[in-house]
């Protein structure tokens, strides 16, 4: 069975896949598709954990791939985090393709703005797409090592158990630099 932990970004999904390879009977992959277009774009090997925020406008390709034969983990953390975070990124990467592209240059909003509305947008998205999976877990980052414990027995993980919840105390990809906004 595949697993995806589907997630806005900035929300812990590079300290859950850290986690995720102390589990010896899936790999686990941190946006390790990304580069591909097409059937390929999706070709995740079979007993694969998957975390890749890109995913949220994949879903319906997500769906007609996996369909509910894949377990989800709605993966998020406290909202003004989240925000704060992304606002700290304004100017690259997905907030930059965001506010150029889906927002067609939205120069007159502020980065606040734009990042609350990109985790609007996306979250509604993810919570959609998980309307009818059966195999469906929601995850959030303050409650990690808990949530961690319920995900390890939901998916029949194998492997060092407590090797993967002390990962959850090192900050992986972490914003350390604040942007103009």
């Amino acid at each position: 069975m595949n697993v995806f932990i589907l997630n806005a970004g900035r929300c812990g999904s590079t300290t859950f896949i850290q986690a995720c390879r102390q589990i010896t009977n899936y790999s686990a992959s941190h946006e390790s598709r990304t580069q591909y277009t097409g059937a390929e774009r999706l070709a995740y090997p079979a007993n694969h954990i998957e975390a890749d925020n890109r995913l949220c406008w994949l879903l319906g390709r997500l769906d007609r791939r996996y369909g509910d034969d894949a377990f989800y983990v709605h993966l998020s953390r406290d909202r003004q985090a989240s925000v704060d975070s992304f606002v700290k990124r304004a100017h690259f990467g997905i907030m930059k393709a965001y506010r150029e592209g889906i927002l067609l240059d939205g120069r007159q909003q502020q980065a606040q703005q734009i990042a609350s509305d990109y985790l609007d947008t996306v979250e509604s998205n993810i919570s959609l797409f998980l309307k009818d999976k059966t195999h469906r877990m929601a995850f959030r980052l303050e409650n990690a090592t808990t949530d961690f414990v319920d995900f390890w027995q939901q998916i029949g993980a194998e492997g060092n158990r407590e090797k993967a919840l002390r990962e959850w105390q090192i900050r992986y990809n972490a914003s350390s630099r604040k942007f103009p906004a």
